[in-house]
């Protein structure tokens, strides 16, 4: 069990979803403890509940099933075809009371009706939305966008849907959807940070938001210690941190995973194979699980230096070391067990590595969830999605700590105009948009 201390704002939208059979939508700003509220909700949850996600990656990080294992889907466009079904993944279906969905914005809106006729299928329930089960989606549309297929699929899209966006799914036709938006932001505590950032994901940023932001992070020398790269292309990633390894003395180790069971090819969460010397820039991939009176020695995103690879590994952070220990990660199978009559999560597959990885540099999308005291925001020649610059900046725990590779340009910051239509007019359930903080 993993206790979790929720906030008047998380607990209202906890009794939310627990108390009703409501569709809900948890969404907000960065920082705002939409991942807290799911792990609360998974552990403390009466329900029957089985939680799903759209990549491998993000199933591990949440102990669920991608969404094709989960419903047995095909990859790519379903449409109309026939959906499948053989008699376990009907019990699975039938015996949910609630289907949790995190990182809902990369699912798109066909695979969303996919997942609504396979629930009215299984559970015999054709004139009802997702068959009757409760549907709660976690994620944030100004963060991460659906990723458009080849061009039949995109023309498909644009015949068939406003969007690609799980918003525009034809089941929201029929089933009304609660949102609540988190306003409480935890990553970060400056009021004038908050707003810059507020406006960086709205695309609202004024000539003296964006002179701030350069101003602190472009117009002073890069750090050469201490500070992660945020970058756009993993080519940047790997290019950064292969040079730094190899100007450090000294020669490597490398830690090989030990991989048991069925990952479903290699969506790993950690590398395969980890090599280090003393001296390596790297950062944690998940929180301390050994948490002692005065916190935790680290969480996810943390930053540290390798002092020891003799007989053990050791990491110094903030000038204390310690010593890393191997983790395990846990890929699930949702059953059903017809002796206790109730819905069972089993472990398939493990991954053993430890919780680090190279962290001179590391991409925007992998750095999704993560907070960092220091970093430099690479965008390259032009950040190229919606939403990435907001990612990159919404890191970091402070402006001060913003370091910026080249100053910010008006291309940088976009919002898709799509993600606009549907924020601007949804109804939210708690406390309408969140409250703007005072301006710098």
């Amino acid at each position: 069990m993993i206790d979790v201390t929720l906030t008047p704002e998380q607990q209202a939208v906890f009794q939310a979803i627990e108390g009703t059979r409501d569709h809900v939508f948890v969404t907000g700003r960065a920082g705002t403890g939409k991942s807290t509220l799911l792990t609360h909700l998974n552990w403390r949850t009466e329900k029957q509940i089985v939680i799903c996600a759209p990549t491998g990656v993000a199933a591990l990080n949440v102990g669920g099933q991608t969404i094709h294992s989960l419903f047995r889907l095909p990859i790519g466009v379903i449409a109309d075809h026939d959906i499948e079904q053989n008699d376990a993944v009907r019990k699975i279906l039938n015996a949910m009371d609630t289907l949790v969905i995190d990182e809902v914005s990369m699912v798109n809106a066909d695979l969303m009706d996919a997942m609504d006729r396979s629930l009215r299928q299984a559970r015999q329930r054709k004139a009802e939305p997702f068959g009757g089960a409760q549907v709660v989606l976690f994620g944030d549309p100004y963060q991460l966008a659906p990723v458009p297929g080849d061009g039949d699929e995109r023309r498909y899209f644009a015949d068939t849907y406003a969007s690609m966006w799980f918003f525009d799914a034809k089941v929201w036709n029929e089933a009304s959807l609660r949102i609540f938006e988190l306003g409480e932001v935890h990553r970060q505590h400056d009021d004038a940070f908050k707003h810059m950032l507020n406006a960086v994901r709205h695309g609202q940023v004024t000539a003296e938001i964006a002179g701030l932001l350069n101003e602190t992070g472009a117009r002073r020398p890069l750090p050469e210690h201490g500070a992660i790269t945020l970058a756009t292309t993993n080519s940047t990633v790997n290019r950064i941190n292969h040079t730094q390894l190899h100007r450090l003395p000294g020669q490597s180790l490398a830690n090989e995973a030990e991989v048991n069971g069925d990952f479903g090819g290699r969506a790993y969460p950690a590398d395969e194979r980890l090599e280090l010397k003393i001296g390596a820039q790297v950062m944690f991939l998940r929180n301390d699980t050994q948490v002692r009176g005065d916190g935790p020695r680290w969480v996810n995103g943390t930053i540290g230096t390798v002092t020891s690879l003799q007989g053990e590994l050791r990491v110094e952070v903030d000038g204390d070391e310690h010593e890393v220990e191997p983790a395990t990660w846990e890929r699930y199978r949702y059953s059903w067990d017809p002796i206790g009559k109730r819905l069972t999560k089993d472990i398939v597959a493990e991954f053993t590595q430890f919780p680090l990885r190279l962290a001179w540099a590391v991409t925007i999308h992998k750095s999704q969830g993560a907070s960092y005291d220091t970093a430099i925001v690479d965008l390259g020649p032009r950040a190229f999605s919606p939403g990435q610059t907001y990612v990159a900046l919404s890191r970091l725990t402070s402006l001060d700590g913003l370091y910026l590779s080249r100053p910010l340009r008006p291309s940088d910051i976009m919002v898709d105009p799509n993600v606009e239509r549907f924020m601007s007019g949804a109804v939210r359930s708690i406390g309408g948009p969140p409250a703007e903080p005072a301006r710098p």
